[in-house]
């Protein structure tokens, strides 16, 4: 059993989130650059990122939130995007992962988002509360992301004729969300 604590990420943190995201993702800084620019991004919902720490104030994982939009018949509504989820590799495995998620699905009922989406593994995130978004007839932003990566998390705000198409900000084309790996 972990006794990690989750809190709002402080400006001290973030070489620590950015070597635990480079760390998770085999090297890559593709992620540490979306996070670094994520933390600029101005929009209707603000950005949420959270860390799990020891007692040693040490970061183990990270998670974000932000801003997103469902084009809809009527208007484009505001919803939120989880990404990306990190946990540094010597304590993945112990729940982690899952508690994180969980604290960012609170702040997200806490912001009133009616739905979160993300873009990841099902056999991970279905277990998780996430669903294929093609279940409730809302559509992939991209075409070259297979319909079981786009997926969402529903929440009390949300209701069924929230359906159309999922739209990212710029900030995340720029670093390759979409683009499923």
């Amino acid at each position: 059993m972990t006794h990690d604590l989750i809190r709002a990420e402080r400006p001290a943190d973030h070489d620590a989130v950015r070597a635990l995201h480079v760390a998770a993702f085999d090297g890559d800084a593709a992620v540490s650059d979306l996070v670094d620019d994520l933390r600029h991004l101005d929009a209707a919902f603000p950005v949420v990122s959270l860390v799990a720490v020891d007692e040693k104030d040490t970061v183990k994982g990270h998670v974000m939130l932000s801003h997103a939009w469902l084009d809809t018949w009527e208007r484009l509504l505001d919803v939120t995007v989880l990404t990306p989820l990190g946990v540094r590799p010597d304590v993945q495995g112990n729940g982690l992962g899952t508690r994180l998620i969980e604290a960012a699905m609170g702040e997200a009922e806490r912001l009133g988002a009616p739905m979160v989406f993300l873009e990841g593994n099902d056999r991970y995130y279905g277990p998780r509360g996430f669903d294929p978004a093609v279940k409730f007839n809302i559509r992939r932003p991209s075409l070259r992301m297979p319909e079981r990566a786009f997926q969402i998390r529903r929440l009390s705000g949300y209701s069924p004729e929230m359906t159309g198409t999922f739209v990212y900000h710029d900030v995340h084309w720029m670093h390759g969300v979409g683009l499923y790996r």
